[in-house]
């Protein structure tokens, strides 16, 4: 006779754990625990073998019987070191968050730079002084800031749509590093909870619920580098739970004229128990920067000796900006088995852009910098509900949700600028009101070793823009829908073998100034049809191998265009490619981690030879090995690489690859940790970031068009001490 095995699972301290993986190891079934720490295994026999499994903790495996026959409703899971045999191959929780959590644990962050580099296959590039969002690359995709990946921070979203700079815009360094607790990311754009820009992929933040210890930390290194974090205890209590953090990063850089940037940070998080059904979380952040930057220069000025590498033509650029946000997440459990999870979100953003890519093109006497400003108000909410029904003799679990996003962009303008000070020439200035809303559902049905998931999601868009510059009022609006099916399927034929097919539609939004243009609303949502087929492997503790071949078209994608500093609609898109992660744990205190991806990327409409997408990588790599010995020591050793690639269209331009290798060290004694990182170990020559850009200096007649490039930090010597109490 089989029955329901249910109950609580927590922490030695009586912490909720979400997310840990319960097993019938006899019938490979499976399900996981809720934000309440709740699970429900159903169908389980008295011989039936369980087992618990959560990173971070000591899996505990028992027999059914032992447990029903004594009514046992509330397990504690212990701590455990980090393990490869912790991650487990589970339809209920996402082999993504588990390779990550390792991950992330095993190589802490040490900046808001690094967050994005925690996931495989993505690249980072910083081109303005540290205040700006960061380039991103994945897949194929030179994502700009954020045209197509979709970032969120505990259901807050991260992209800004119809921004000053770029649309998707996506400027992480809110997150204080330490806060963080998971990383949840998915490639391609088969999830149906997942909307806008999800085309590359997606990324989804998850900060910590409580701290273990109050913490203070300092660190100092070269250029000035000097960063304080502290983390303190505001609650901790059996239910309540609540801390706050702060954080302040300066840093001049190796360029002749410093940065200046400095950063503030501050965050608080309150989570308390309800009911043993019911958990309410409330954040509250804010953030502000300044920095100066050098810009991109040309190589010309360089090679001539006009400039040092670390030289400027405009020192003049850099910029100001700041966000404060306020999330509230609710969970619910019904008494019907169902899960209601819910979130709303408040922001208000500010930010003022200085650049000059074209230096004396457009102004020879003046000079070409531009100033890009905007104030934001955004805000929204989504709810989904997690239930299930019978379907013959099947069980079949769903999820239905909603959502509402609204933005309010004030005053959003781009102008010719002199010396930050005088505006030379207004050449857009305006206000957008754009209105997202959407609904998505998606289902899970086990047939013996295959599950189906099948999703659908349906999105609405009303775009709003109001021309300050018309000479009449100037008011055009427009809508557009986008319905976006997908279709995952899965082998599972035991513990250690996943196979996988996914597919998928899915699209990025266009600014609201492009949207709203007589013919452009068709479209204002390109869409985006990408397919996975891959295979998760762990044949035993020590080993975890992931492996996938994709594809994915793109309707209509953006292309940077130098010469005006802007991004701008081009044609349709394919690109093919694989991804190979390896995670290797031989010893406990040794891991190491590798990822390979290629893409081929072309233009389907242009000709053979002119169809490359400037900036597209090509083969990128990742690997670490890092050290964790029992008696407090640590050390970690990790490189990261990027071929050449097409900087224009026929391939004539080529942005050069690097390889870079970053070192860190670090002991704990008593309360106190001790740790020297090392970034850039073998003091690499390497272009950060690169543009093929049509320019004109000064002295020069003619505008010359070649690579312009932000240069990579040579070697970089930190040393960092935190306190715990």
């Amino acid at each position: 006779m089989s029955q329901n095995l249910q109950g609580h699972i927590t922490d030695a301290s009586g912490l909720a754990l979400q997310d840990v993986v319960v097993i019938n190891k006899s019938k490979v079934e499976h399900t996981h625990s809720d934000a309440n720490g709740f699970f429900m295994l159903e169908g389980v026999q008295a011989t039936d073998e369980i087992q618990f499994s959560h990173i971070g903790f000591e899996s505990l495996v028992f027999i059914a019987a032992d447990f029903l026959a004594q009514d046992q409703n509330n397990w504690v899971l212990q701590e455990a070191r980090l393990s490869l045999s912790q991650v487990v191959i589970s339809p209920a929780v996402g082999l993504d968050v588990q390779i990550s959590d390792v991950d992330l644990k095993l190589n802490p962050v040490l900046s808001s730079q690094q967050l994005l580099q925690r996931v495989p296959g993505l690249f980072i590039g910083q081109h303005a002084g540290g205040g700006k969002a960061e380039q991103i690359f994945l897949r194929g995709f030179d994502i700009d800031h954020g045209t197509d990946i979709n970032l969120s921070v505990d259901g807050l979203p991260v992209n800004m749509v119809s921004h000053a700079h770029g649309q998707g815009y996506s400027d992480l360094h809110f997150v204080i590093p330490e806060t963080l607790a998971t990383i949840d990311f998915g490639k391609g754009p088969y999830q149906a909870a997942q909307g806008d820009f999800t085309t590359a992929g997606y990324v989804a933040f998850k900060t910590k619920d409580q701290l273990e210890q109050n913490s203070l930390s300092v660190s100092y290194g070269d250029f000035a580098s000097f960063r304080t974090v502290g983390m303190f205890k505001l609650l901790d209590g059996p239910k309540t739970k609540a801390y706050a953090a702060g954080s302040f990063n300066a840093f001049d850089g190796p360029f002749i004229s410093p940065q200046n940037f400095n950063r503030v940070n501050l965050f608080i998080k309150f989570s308390t128990q309800l009911a043993q059904d019911e958990k309410l979380e409330f954040s509250a952040s804010h953030f502000a920067s300044k920095w100066t930057a050098s810009g991109q220069i040309p190589w010309r000025a360089v090679r001539s000796g006009q400039i040092d590498r670390f030289g400027a033509i405009d020192d003049t650029e850099g910029g100001n900006t700041s966000r404060s946000n306020l999330v509230v997440n609710h969970f619910k459990r019904l008494n019907n088995g169902s899960k209601i999870n819910s979130t709303l979100y408040y922001s208000r953003y500010d930010f003022e852009l200085f650049s000059n890519f074209t230096f004396f093109l457009e102004n020879p006497v003046d000079g070409d910098q531009i100033r890009q400003f905007e104030n934001r108000e955004l805000m929204g909410f989504q709810t989904t509900l997690d239930h299930k029904f019978d379907l013959a003799d099947k069980t079949v679990k769903y999820q239905v949700g909603a959502g509402l996003r609204y933005d309010n962009v004030d005053d959003l303008e781009l102008a010719r600028t002199k010396n930050r000070k005088e505006t030379l020439e207004q050449l857009a200035f305006g206000d957008v009101d754009q209105t997202h809303g959407f609904l998505f559902a998606s289902a899970n049905l086990k047939l013996g070793e295959w599950r189906l998931n099948p999703g659908l999601r349906l999105d609405g868009f009303q775009f709003d823009y109001t021309d300050r510059l018309a000479p009449n009022f100037s008011n055009p609006t427009a809508s557009s829908l986008r319905l976006s099916p997908k279709f995952n399927l899965f082998y599972e034929p035991s513990s250690t073998v996943q196979l996988y097919l996914k597919n998928g539609l899915g699209f990025h939004s266009n600014d609201t100034r492009v949207s709203v243009t007589p013919g452009a609303v068709d479209s204002s949502l390109p869409k985006a049809f990408g397919a996975d087929l891959g295979l998760n492997f762990k044949p035993n503790d020590k080993l975890f191998v992931n492996f996938a071949l994709w594809s994915l078209y793109l309707e209509q994608e953006f292309v940077y265009v130098g010469d005006e500093a802007i991004v701008e609609p081009s044609g349709e898109t394919r690109r093919l490619g694989f991804d190979l992660g390896l995670r290797y744990q031989p010893t406990p205190w040794l891991y190491l981690q590798q990822d390979l991806n290629y893409a081929y990327a072309r233009s389907l409409e242009a000709a053979a030879g002119e169809d490359y997408i400037p900036l597209a990588p090509s083969w990128t790599a990742m690997g670490s090995a890092t050290i964790d010995l029992a008696h407090g020591f640590s050390a970690g050793l990790r490189y990261r690489f990027i071929d050449d690639r097409p900087a224009n269209e026929d391939n004539s331009i080529v942005a050069a690859g690097y390889f870079i290798t970053d070192a860190n060290i670090g002991y704990s004694l008593g309360n106190w940790r001790f740790g020297i990182s090392v970034e850039n170990i073998f003091d690499t020559e390497w272009e950060e970031t690169q543009f093929a850009t049509n320019s004109r200096l000064q002295n020069e007649a003619v505008a010359v068009e070649e690579i312009h490039f932000t240069p990579g930090t040579p070697r970089f010597i930190r040393g960092q001490i935190t306190y715990r109490f």
